[in-house]
């Protein structure tokens, strides 16, 4: 017997089963108070959790008369974080990124919202990556990186000490798939010179925003179609057998324009992505 598909709700019907208007979700995403997921084509999409969050933020407001940062501060309150051996006993690959986060995040003294302030994210959508390694993009997940002095491949377990000097057809290692659409494998483990990597985007997955860092890096599309921005005015739109080599100091952004999936050869050198 197969699983049941997760049941998905648009704005107005989430609207309508949480007790608030359309208008109040969108206001209570810009507050940071729900972080819906995205179709394909952009659109929200509301799971059951979802609705259910939205019922408890409603309640806040008007029970208990909170403002959006005491809800957000009594919802994660709720929640708790995770303490330090219940996240060493959650160290699987899918959320080894939230975990790292949390605790260079805790080391440095910080709170969600002073993290998320400091990037220029809601302190929700914080919160949700560091429990559940999701529901960030790429652009984002560098920008946390470079806060902290490190980088997406160290905070994804590529750094890992026991690597393969053989990595057969098929057999990678994939990174814990923090951003829809993006799924990253290793064609080189290890502590190396280059970061080598085979990235697999989903039509209209992009890195959502543009973002930089030194070295220097080499792009060769397997196949598909995508389109590099650098420097925010410079378009490459490049197809299967066409190649880009840029320095990573240079602002760059890059999305799937093909309609079916788009393979990439991807090497940073040194390693700092």
């Amino acid at each position: 017997m197969s699983d049941a598909i997760p049941v998905r709700y648009k704005v107005a019907e989430a609207a309508r089963l949480a007790g608030v208007s359309a208008s109040t979700l969108r206001l209570w995403e810009t507050q940071g108070l729900v972080v819906p997921e995205r179709s394909a084509t952009g659109h929200r999409q509301y799971s059951e959790s979802d609705v259910a969050h939205l019922k408890r933020v409603s309640w806040f407001r008007a029970e208990r008369g909170f403002n959006p940062a005491a809800i957000r501060e009594a919802l994660e309150a709720e929640a708790g974080e995770p303490d330090d051996a219940a996240a060493a006993a959650d160290a699987s690959p899918v959320s080894q990124v939230g975990r790292k986060l949390r605790s260079l995040r805790r080391a440095a003294g910080k709170t969600l919202e002073q993290v998320a302030g400091d990037i220029g994210i809601a302190a929700s959508v914080l919160s949700t990556l560091e429990r559940t390694s999701q529901g960030v993009s790429v652009a984002v997940l560098h920008n946390l990186a470079e806060y902290f002095g490190t980088t997406v491949s160290s905070l994804s377990g590529e750094d890992e000490p026991e690597v393969r000097a053989l990595v057969r057809s098929g057999e990678w290692r994939t990174w814990p798939r923090t951003t829809p659409g993006v799924t990253v494998q290793l064609l080189a483990e290890g502590r190396n010179q280059m970061d080598c990597h085979r990235f697999v985007l989903e039509p209209g997955a992009s890195s959502e925003g543009a973002y930089k860092h030194e070295g220097e890096e080499f792009v060769y599309v397997l196949s598909g179609r995508v389109e590099f921005v650098l420097d925010s005015d410079q378009f490459h739109d490049l197809k299967a057998g066409d190649s880009l080599y840029f320095d990573s100091r240079r602002h760059h952004a890059w999305s799937n324009r093909h309609d079916g999936e788009t393979v990439l050869l991807w090497i940073n050198t040194p390693p700092t992505f």
